[in-house]
Formats: C-alpha cells, sequence, structure tokens
C-alpha cells in the first residue's frame, strides 16, 4: 500500500515521499494516513483537495473497499473483506533473511548463584533470538561464561577452607542443596575478600591460579564445582523457558587470544603504559580502559575481544549480540570501538543491548557479596503466589509469569513488579494471557464442528479480525527494533477485544457455531504464535 501510494504521488504530483501508515480506531478504517498534509508546503494547495485527487486513486486499488476523507485531509481506508482475511493468516516478512547472526542468550558465571539479573538479560536475549530467527537471519544461539578470573578466586577460597584437605565434604553435599551452598561460598569469599590485606592477596593467587592449575587438589575442587555450576545454568535455562544453545565460550579460551590480539595491536589501537595495555576508549565515547595489566593478566576486555575472534571463526557472523546490564554500556561501547580499529570488517558487527535494572516491589536488587535474589529463590516465590490463587504452579505457568513480566517493558527501562500482581488472571500477564489460551482452546473442545479457516466476516466480527489481522506487521516492527514489548502489547489488547466480541455473541449453539468457531481457532492460533515468540508455553488447561 505505501509503494502504492508513493506512486500515485508520483504520477499526479511528480513528487518521491516516505509514507506513513497508521492504524485508527476501526471505526475509522484499517488504515489512515496524513500524505496530504505533507504535501501543502510543496504544491500550496488546499489539503481537502490534495487528499481527494489521493483518495479516488486509493479506491481503484483492488483491495480497496472504501476510501473517506477527515478533519483537514486524514485519508481513512477500508479494506476489502477478503483482504482482511488474508491479512489475518499472513506472514511477517524476512527482513533479515540474507543475515547470519550469534546472539549469547545465557552467560552466567560458574561459581556464582543465578540472580534475578541474569534471568532478565537470558530472557530478553533468548526472546530476540526467536524475533531474529522469524525475520529470516541464519541465527546460532551461544553463551559466553567466566571460568576464570578473580570471582573463581573468591569462590575457591571458601572451597578450599570447607574441604580442609578432604574433596568429599564437597562431593556429598546433597543435589538439591548445591546451588545455595555454592552461593555461600561465593558470598563468603566476597567478604574474606575486603576483610583483610592478606586474605585479599591469597584470594588474587587463587584467582591467578583458575588460569593455569597446578595443584592437583585446586583442580579437583574446582572441577567439581565447575560440573555443578554448569549442571545449574543448564536447568537453569530450561525452567526460564530459554531454547538449548548451540556452543558455549569460556573465558578461559579466549583469554589467551584477546591478550595476543591486543599485543599484536600495540601500538596502532593500544598503548603501553606501565607495563599495562591501555585503550584510550575517552576518544571514542567510552572511557580510558586496561585491556591487559600490568603483569601481563589479560583482563575482561581483552577476553571480549578474544571472543569476537571465537565467534567469526566458528560462524562468520554479521551480527553479534550481546545483552547486558545497563552498567556495562560505556564498556562495550570501548570495546567495540578498539574492534573496529584493529579489524574494519568488525565495525559495527558486534551489537551491545542494555537492559534496565530489576526492582521487586521491596527495591532494587543488591549483588554485593553475594547478597542477590536468586532465580531458586523466585521460581519459589512465584510458586507459592500461584498456589495461594488455587492455580497450577508448573514451571511452565511460572516461567510464563516471569518472562512476561520482562519483556512487556521496553528493553532499557527499569522493571518493577510485585509477584502477586505477576500471576493475576486479570490484568495485563503472562499469566492472563496463558488463561485466556487456555479458554481459547476450551470453547473449540466443547463443540463437535471442526475449526477451519475464516471465509467470510460478519458486521460483529470486523474489530476482531482487524485486531487479527495485525499480528503480522506487529511481529515485523519487533523483529526490525528488536522490541518485544510490542508483542506483549498487542496479545493483551487481542485478548481484550475477543473478550469483548464473546460477551457479546454467542459462539457454542448458535446458528453461526461454525463461522464462529473459525474466529476462535484464528484467534487461539495468533495468541499461540504470539507466547512462543516471547517464549512462553501456550497451555492447554490451567
Amino acid at each position: 500500500m505505501q509503494k502504492d501510494i508513493s506512486n500515485i504521488i508520483k504520477t499526479i504530483y511528480d513528487v518521491e515521499l516516505d509514507i506513513e501508515l497508521t492504524r485508527p480506531e476501526s471505526i475509522f478504517g484499517d488504515f489512515s494516513t496524513n500524505v496530504a498534509m505533507q504535501l501543502v508546503k510543496q504544491l500550496k494547495k488546499n489539503p481537502r483537495e490534495i487528499a481527494q485527487k489521493i483518495a479516488d486513486e486509493i479506491a481503484k486499488f483492488d483491495y480497496v473497499d472504501k476510501v473517506d476523507i477527515a478533519g483537514p485531509g486524514f485519508i481513512n481506508i477500508f479494506l476489502t473483506d477478503s483482504k482482511l482475511i488474508d491479512l489475518v493468516y499472513s506472514e511477517p516478512e524476512k527482513i533479515r533473511k540474507r543475515e547470519i547472526c550469534v546472539i549469547e542468550t545465557n552467560n552466567p558465571n560458574p561459581f556464582k548463584a543465578i540472580h534475578i539479573g541474569h534471568a532478565m538479560n537470558s530472557i530478553v536475549a533468548d526472546t530476540l533470538a526467536n524475533l531474529i530467527e522469524i525475520s529470516g537471519s541464519t541465527t546460532h544461539r551461544v553463551s559466553y561464561h567466566g571460568d576464570v578470573g578473580l570471582h573463581v578466586g573468591k569462590s575457591m577460597y571458601s572451597l578450599l577452607k570447607y574441604a580442609d584437605g578432604d574433596i568429599s565434604k564437597i562431593d556429598n553435599i546433597p543435589e538439591n542443596e548445591r546451588n545455595e551452598f555454592m552461593s555461600k561460598m561465593y558470598a563468603e569469599g566476597s567478604k574474606a575478600y575486603k576483610s583483610s590485606p592478606e586474605i585479599k592477596s591469597e584470594i588474587d593467587v587463587l584467582a591467578k591460579e583458575s588460569f593455569d592449575i597446578k595443584d592437583e587438589f585446586y583442580r579437583k575442587v574446582y572441577e567439581l564445582c565447575k560440573e555443578w555450576s554448569f549442571d545449574d545454568i543448564k536447568n537453569t535455562m530450561v525452567r526460564l523457558g530459554n531454547k538449548n544453545i548451540e556452543k558455549i565460550f569460556l573465558e578461559s579460551q579466549s583469554d589467551p587470544i584477546g591478550v595476543e590480539v591486543v599485543k599484536g595491536n600495540t601500538p596502532k589501537v593500544f598503548e603501553k603504559s606501565d607495563g599495562a595495555y591501555i585503550f584510550r576508549g575517552s576518544e571514542h565515547g567510552s572511557f580510558d580502559n586496561v585491556f591487559v595489566a600490568s603483569n601481563g593478566q589479560g583482563l575482561y576486555a581483552a577476553r571480549d575481544l578474544g571472543l569476537m575472534q571465537l565467534k567469526n571463526e566458528a560462524f562468520h557472523p554479521d551480527k553479534s549480540y550481546i545483552v547486558t546490564g545497563n552498567e556495562q554500556a560505556q564498556y562495550f561501547k570501548g570495546v567495540i570501538s578498539a574492534a573496529s580499529l584493529i579489524d574494519e570488517n568488525m565495525k559495527d558487527q558486534t551489537v551491545n543491548i542494555p537492559t534496565g535494572l530489576v526492582k521487586l516491589t521491596t527495591g532494587k536488587m543488591s549483588s554485593r557479596d553475594g547478597d542477590v535474589i536468586t532465580v531458586a529463590w523466585l521460581f519459589d516465590q512465584f510458586k507459592n503466589a500461584i498456589d495461594e490463587r488455587g492455580g497450577d504452579s508448573d514451571d511452565s505457568i511460572i516461567s510464563g509469569a516471569l518472562r512476561y513480566q520482562f519483556l512487556k517493558v521496553k528493553i532499557g527501562s527499569d522493571v518493577i513488579f510485585d509477584i502477586n500482581d505477576a500471576v493475576s488472571l486479570s490484568g495485563n500477564t503472562g499469566s492472563y494471557l496463558q488463561y485466556a489460551h487456555a479458554r481459547a482452546c476450551r470453547i473449540l473442545e466443547k463443540s463437535p464442528m471442526t475449526s477451519g479457516e475464516i471465509t467470510d466476516i460478519k458486521t460483529e466480527d470486523y474489530a476482531l479480525i482487524r485486531k487479527l489481522g495485525e499480528f503480522s506487521e506487529i511481529i515485523e516492527v519487533a523483529s526490525r527494533k528488536l522490541e518485544p514489548h510490542h508483542i506483549c502489547n498487542y496479545l493483551f489488547e487481542l485478548a481484550q477485544e475477543f473478550n469483548n466480541y464473546y460477551e457479546k455473541n454467542r459462539i457454542i449453539g448458535c446458528s453461526l457455531e461454525q463461522h464462529r468457531l473459525n474466529l476462535v481457532n484464528a484467534y487461539k492460533q495468533t495468541l499461540k504464535n504470539g507466547l512462543e515468540i516471547l517464549g512462553i508455553t501456550p497451555v492447554e488447561k490451567m
């Protein structure tokens, strides 16, 4: 339609113009454009006169039923019934069909508890991967984890003290207590690190040891707890509803590559100062950052450069997406700038997508000294809230409620929610949409008739069918902008529109039962498709 209207304007007025179409209230049509007002300055004519000429030509399109002029010159376009039905079943445009994309869909570090911030970033990244994939890209889901460094040193300090030379003390910890145990060990090590210069120095040595383990007992404890951590990460991602990853990258792999890259691009990109290798990020909208320490040890930034090399070797991506907390946005701006200077082909390849803060109604989560809201605790709280309202609290329901709370807010905004509100069946929640899908399934099950596709439109159907027809358009917008909240808003509006229809129109046992079952089926399928893009299970019973 945009192209067709552009051609009309070029033909009539010899003007090239990008056409903007909006969705008005359904009583005013299916699409509206203010193109006539845009042309007033150039043509120096009355906008309604311009609008009428354009409208007369639009009315000739075979997919247009009628065209109205409103106000000073708005053009309201009504589509034919057949086109409205076509839109209900249309597929979103493949806007990335030639791209190869890599996206990190989880990156919690081993030896630490998986907290609510990890959950949000993982859920957001997994959903973005769904959108990227739907938009036609060859999409590779990966993960990246810090298996070396200071956080390992802090955990190992507590673990080695706890074991006291006997690995069985750790090995005998029951499986259901391991996550809490690991969280406690990291918290104790974090506090000890600040307690005295002597302990700080001891932990620094243990951190360095993680890069090149020589002590056999250290290795045994390290490997055992690393295995526990990765088991917990894998299980947690399943509980959250994330899809499986294709490849795991580790900091122990990227570190030597990154150090070599930094040294090999000095003084071209980096400068050496007192033995350390520094990137002047302040000249590129970031901050000055040390990539390699004076002792030759690679730091986070060097490892991220190494990771870029590993991703390129494995996948040769056009784009590589990393979802992190907002506090890392400036850091990544510097790393990405450095990568672009190292290799022009890496310019704009890596994209950092920062998220906001996660807050419960009790306030901001604290990450100091291991004091965090863990995902395991959060699942327990959601389970209790769902049980209290008499619902089925399996993981698919819990993850649906949790995912929706993170995804309905525009990425980058803070997420603040009350757990009881998040599982409500009457508000803008994942639970409400899962219930809406289950309700549609029940309606279809009650009828002996088999539902099919919509073939015609009755007067009372228009509002619902128009809303159903927006789905592929919404998916295109969400995919292009990488903003899942558009889908959340749409699904909530769709469910409300169906409720309005259902309150006024009997379905089972009426003369239009077959026709209305077809409408319910289209509604159910659209809900299902939207929920699956969000990573939420479209349950059939609640």
